[in-house]
């Protein structure tokens, strides 16, 4: 189904220009009408222009009438400029159908939105990383492909197809869950608000007006090129400020591109995942396939759903978001 695809540039410069080219060639030979922001490849220290440029930019795509405003890519500069995104112009492009698509530093834009709104959006791909994947040259015209199973969670997104999604917890988190009711292998959770996004950027956002309130809510989380202890630092702030207890369960997606040292002596992510269940009493659920990597699914922000957990299978559903 033919789709018009909105690609904008609300963060970092995009630096590779041939991942960009790719990206926007896969979203063309999968039938979509690709329009680019007139500054998506705009430039400004590390910035993908100045913030006055994002800004516009930002409300160009909600202006777009597009079907999916897509981000270019993550990076920083979000943050930057939230007091100035008009969020009633937002809010109403997503009343008439447009979908705001993004992961990493796109967090900001998000829990701003779901702070300022209650709308959803959409926590997925970005162009680049997402659909402008290197890999084989392109054949027959046929551009190199991304991952299946994140394309296919894209076609289910833009098509309203999408209604939940399924994974299987790490082995070892199914052995160290704490035999208490709060933990217990078998459960199901009704009516929680699905938020949350990259850790930096929510943790970032503590104390601010930018950071929803939520509760009773599952709070998914991800990040890249964060060591495991400072990993702890960041849940640390949010378990500081309340917001991991007064969920209804945590869902730890992949956190990826950091390196152990022979300092650590066997400190790792599964020893912050102990951790973080012996602080708080609720569900701490790992392996959720979203994050820094090639395979992942679409999560829809600021959406009511339920979670069911049998042993190390897990279940998100949410039917039709909005």
């Amino acid at each position: 189904m033919k789709k018009h695809i909105y690609i904008y540039s609300p963060s970092g410069a995009v630096r590779d220009k041939a991942a960009f080219r790719r990206g926007v060639r896969r979203l063309q030979f999968l039938g979509h009408e690709v329009e680019i922001d007139p500054d998506a490849l705009s430039s400004h220290m590390r910035f993908a222009g100045d913030d006055a440029t994002r800004l516009a930019a930002i409300h160009r795509a909600a202006a777009s009438g597009a079907d999916v405003a897509l981000i270019s890519r993550g990076g920083y500069g979000l943050t930057r400029i939230l007091d100035g995104i008009r969020y009633k112009a937002v809010s109403k492009a997503i009343e008439r159908g447009t979908q705001f698509v993004g992961i990493s530093d796109f967090t900001a834009f998000q829990m701003a939105v779901l702070a300022k709104t209650g709308c959803t959006t959409w926590a997925g791909p970005a162009l680049c990383e997402g659909f402008g994947v290197g890999g084989k040259p392109a054949q027959n015209g046929v551009p190199a492909a991304p991952d299946d199973i994140m394309e296919d969670c894209f076609n289910d997104m833009i098509t309203g197809q999408g209604e939940g999604t399924g994974w299987r917890q790490l082995r070892e988190a199914s052995g160290d869950t704490p035999a208490t009711p709060e933990h217990r292998a078998a459960f199901r959770l009704g009516n929680a608000t699905i938020w949350g996004g990259n850790l930096t950027m929510l943790a970032s956002l503590v104390g601010t007006e930018y950071l929803p309130d939520i509760k009773g809510g599952i709070l998914f989380l991800e990040d890249v090129g964060e060591h495991p202890y400072r990993i702890e630092r960041l849940l640390t702030q949010l378990l500081h400020t309340g917001v991991l207890s007064s969920q209804k369960a945590i869902l730890m997606g992949q956190f990826t591109d950091y390196k152990l040292s022979s300092h650590d002596k066997g400190f790792k992510l599964e020893s912050v995942i102990q951790w973080l269940r012996s602080q708080i009493k609720v569900p701490v659920l790992t392996n959720l396939p979203y994050g820094h990597v090639d395979t992942k699914v679409m999560l829809p922000v600021g959406t009511k759903a339920d979670l069911v957990v049998e042993g190390r299978e897990a279940l998100l559903f949410w039917g039709h978001p909005g």
